[in-house]
């Protein structure tokens, strides 16, 4: 596997939650592994063009219509449906070609994790993905950022708001509640999906609250937050 593929720390919550919710899904269906990996390796072979996504989910229906022709068993077609199933409901929202490639390959890592594990496949539960942050959203809040950074020393104006620090408090507005699962929107634009096992339940969605800054990545942006 490229590195893309293999460091964990680039997937958000709501990516990992649609990694976990593909392989358990196709566990439960009983599908090969190896046939998931062929999808990996053609849209490796696509993910530099421009159309990377539409021609990855193109050649998923093709091997959808054309699986009893190259499958090399009597189920290989279905093995072929329940990937395209699987990743045309769960990967739509994922504007980026390089992130679906880095998703797929832990949903491969995953499967035989979930296969080796001994829970017997009928007990498994599937994942219900948390909402997966726009381009547009992203977008913005780079934006948001950058601008942030250029104000110059001395320039009279005072520092900006934006740039974050660990333990920091934030006002955040709370857009959805999923069991445990917050989904917070701060400053406008930029939303970020917390486990809150102690907070859940008593957050209303609308409300605004205070969060601190737990971790921020390598940019300088947030990664993670806590409700206080």
């Amino acid at each position: 596997m490229t590195m893309v593929e293999c460091s964990s720390e680039l997937l958000t919550d709501a990516e990992w939650d649609i990694a976990h919710a593909i392989a358990q899904t196709l566990v439960k269906e009983n599908t090969d592994v190896n046939e998931l990996g062929k999808a990996v390796a053609y849209l490796r072979t696509v993910v530099n063009k421009p159309d990377a996504n539409s021609q990855f989910f193109k050649y998923l229906k093709t091997l959808v219509s054309h699986g009893k022709q190259i499958g090399h068993s009597g189920r290989t077609s279905d093995y072929y449906r329940s990937i395209e199933k699987a990743c045309s409901n769960s990967l739509k929202s994922v504007a980026d070609s390089y992130t679906i490639l880095q998703i797929l390959g832990w949903v491969s890592r995953l499967m035989r994790y979930y296969k080796d594990a001994g829970v017997p496949i009928g007990e498994i539960a599937i994942t219900t993905p948390s909402p997966v942050e726009s381009t547009r959203q992203t977008e913005i809040a780079k934006v948001v950022r950058s601008r942030s950074r250029s104000v110059p020393k001395g320039s009279g104006r005072s520092a900006p708001s934006q740039e974050f620090h660990i333990d920091q408090i934030l006002e955040a507005k709370v857009t959805k509640i999923n069991g445990n699962k917050v989904t917070y929107e701060i400053l406008g634009t930029i939303k970020l999906t917390e486990k809150e096992p102690k907070k859940a339940s008593v957050l209303q969605e609308g409300q605004t609250v205070q969060v601190k800054i737990v971790s921020l990545k390598e940019d300088g942006s947030l990664k993670s937050v806590k409700c206080v």
